[in-house]
C-alpha cells in the first residue's frame, strides 16, 4: 500500500452495482466501506434502504450504517464531518476508505463543502403547503423556474421536499440556492483519490434494474418491515427517515390510500424520478470516470486504475 492511500468514491443512481464493485475491491485489498446514503443511517431501515447484510458488514467492515433511530435527523453537515474523521482513522490503519452511495449531496459537502444555509421557517413552509395543496406542486415548481431556474431546471416537479426548501431559502435570504451553492468552499480529503460513476448507458437498463429490485424488495418483507416502523407510534410521513424513496408510497399503502398495484406502480416510478436526480448530480463530477455496470471487465479495469495509486 502506498503510504497515503487513496480514496475511492463509487457514486451512482440506484440499482446501479454499486455494492457489488465495493465488495469486489474489498476482496481484492484491505478495505472499510463508508456508506454514503441518508437511508442506511437508520436503525430498522434495511430492507428498503438496500442496506448490506449483516454477514456482508461482519465481513467487511462497513461505517455510517445503523448509526441514529428514525426519529432522528441526519445532515450533509454531518456526514461531511463523520466522514472526513472516518477517512483518517481508515487511513490511520493502512487501510483503503471506499465511499459508497447515491446521497450525492453528501458527496459534495465533502468534496465541495457547504455554504451556510437558513434554518428551516415553519411559518413559511405551512404556506407553501398550502399554497401546493391548492395548485398542486408543479405550481410552486413554475415559480422556482421563475426564481430559480438552475435548481428548478434539476428539480421533478412533484419533488415537493427540495422545492419547498429552494423556495424558503430564497425567501429568507433573497438569494437563489443555487447562488448560494456555488458560493461554498470546500477542504477535500488530502491525498489521491479514485472517483467512480456507475451508470448503465442504456435508461432502459436502469428502468428494468430499478423494477427487479423494487418488486425484490418487496419479496423481501420491505411491506412487514414499514409496517412495523408505524406500529412505533411517533413516525409519520413528516419525519426525514419516512421521505425515502419507497417508504412513503407502501406507507400510503398501509394507511388505505393506495391499494397494492398503485403502490407498486407508484413505488417504481418514484425510484425512478430519484434515480434521474441522482444522474442529474453525478453529471456534474467532471473528474468522475464512468464504468457501465453492465459491460463485461468493468471490476479489471478499475483496478488498473487503482493500482498505480497503490504503489
Amino acid at each position: 500500500m502506498a503510504s497515503q492511500p487513496p480514496v475511492v468514491y463509487i457514486m451512482g443512481p440506484t440499482a446501479s452495482g454499486k455494492t457489488d464493485l465495493a465488495v469486489e475491491l474489498a476482496r481484492r485489498y484491505p478495505v472499510e466501506v463508508i456508506s454514503v446514503d441518508s437511508a442506511q443511517v437508520y436503525r430498522g431501515m434495511d430492507i428498503g434502504t438496500a442496506k448490506p447484510s449483516a454477514e456482508l458488514r461482519a465481513e467487511i467492515p462497513h461505517h455510517l450504517i445503523d448509526i441514529l433511530d428514525p426519529l432522528a435527523a441526519y445532515s450533509a453537515a454531518r456526514f461531511r464531518d463523520d466522514a472526513r474523521a472516518l477517512i483518517a482513522a481508515i487511513r490511520g490503519r493502512d487501510r483503503l476508505p471506499i465511499l459508497v452511495g447515491g446521497t450525492m449531496l453528501y458527496f459534495r459537502a465533502l468534496r465541495h463543502g457547504l455554504a451556510p444555509m437558513p434554518s428551516a421557517d415553519r411559518g413559511i413552509r405551512d404556506r407553501l403547503e398550502a399554497e401546493a395543496e391548492a395548485h398542486g406542486w408543479a405550481a410552486l415548481h413554475q415559480r422556482l423556474a421563475a426564481l430559480d431556474p438552475t435548481t428548478a431546471a434539476r428539480l421533478h416537479p412533484n419533488d415537493q421536499q427540495r422545492i419547498e426548501r429552494a423556495l424558503e431559502v430564497a425567501e429568507l435570504t433573497g438569494q437563489p440556492l443555487s447562488s448560494l451553492t456555488a458560493q461554498s468552499e470546500g477542504e477535500p480529503p488530502p491525498g489521491p483519490s479514485l472517483r467512480l460513476a456507475l451508470a448503465p448507458a442504456s435508461r432502459l437498463v436502469l428502468h428494468q434494474r430499478i423494477e427487479q429490485r423494487f418488486r425484490a424488495m418487496l419479496a423481501a418483507g420491505f411491506v412487514e418491515e414499514v409496517r412495523a416502523l408505524r406500529a412505533r407510534g411517533d413516525l409519520d410521513l413528516d419525519c426525514p427517515s419516512m421521505r425515502a424513496v419507497g417508504y412513503r408510497q407502501v406507507w400510503r399503502y398501509l394507511d388505505g390510500e393506495l391499494d397494492e398495484q398503485g403502490m407498486v406502480e407508484r413505488g417504481i416510478v418514484a425510484t425512478r424520478q430519484f434515480a434521474k436526480r441522482q444522474l442529474t448530480w453525478l453529471r456534474r463530477e467532471s473528474d468522475a470516470l464512468w464504468f457501465d455496470p453492465s459491460e463485461g471487465g468493468m471490476t479489471q479495469r478499475i483496478i488498473d486504475e487503482l493500482a498505480p495509486m497503490l504503489g
